[in-house]
């Protein structure tokens, strides 16, 4: 829930839509819940204004939704952030959602398309990757500001079986972890 995604449809030769990457078979929004750091991304026209330290944390709602604040550290020194909405789509799995971000140009909806899949889970809910149906966008959530080489590799791994490239995702600068901007398959 960094952001909504762009909801256009994947395009596979021929004309045919891609189906949607797979959501996790089981998300427990309780454990979900609370501060993630991103540590990767596609970029996105709304973060780019994010040098480094962007996060993201859930919390329950009164409305039984999860309300969403996303945090960053400008370019410029200050902090940028913005509240939203995500409204579980599939009860299945409660890992399709849809994030609204009043006052935002197409994104204000409460309730719309799923346009937030959690398609990875690392242990103990660690990490994870969200993409968007159209897998225009992706991001690397972690509860810690690094992840050790074996967990980048389940990452990368992640991303492949999304149907995404990993040379898309660029690093996130975070305190504590990675400083750098550089595509995350050159890690």
């Amino acid at each position: 829930m960094i952001a909504a995604a762009v909801g256009l449809g994947a395009v596979v030769p021929g004309g045919a839509a891609a189906a949607p990457p797979a959501p996790v078979p089981s998300l427990e929004l309780d454990r979900y819940l609370g501060e993630w750091r991103q540590l990767a991304a596609i970029p996105q026209p709304f973060n780019l204004n994010c040098a480094r330290d962007t996060t993201a944390t859930y919390t329950l709602d009164p409305q039984g939704d999860i309300g969403v604040h996303n945090r960053c550290h400008t370019w410029t020194g200050g902090v940028d952030e913005i509240r939203g909405t995500a409204t579980v789509n599939d009860p299945d799995t409660n890992a399709q959602l849809h994030v609204s971000f009043p006052g935002v140009p197409g994104q204000g909806e409460r309730e719309g398309d799923t346009n937030y899949i959690v398609t990875a889970l690392g242990p103990e809910y660690s990490w994870a990757l969200v993409t968007s149906p159209s897998r225009l966008s992706g991001f690397v959530l972690s509860r810690t500001p690094a992840l050790d080489d074996t967990t980048w590799q389940d990452v990368d791994a992640a991303i492949r079986t999304a149907g995404q490239d990993p040379c898309v995702y660029l690093t996130t600068p975070t305190t504590g972890g990675d400083p750098d901007v550089r595509p995350l398959c050159t890690r």
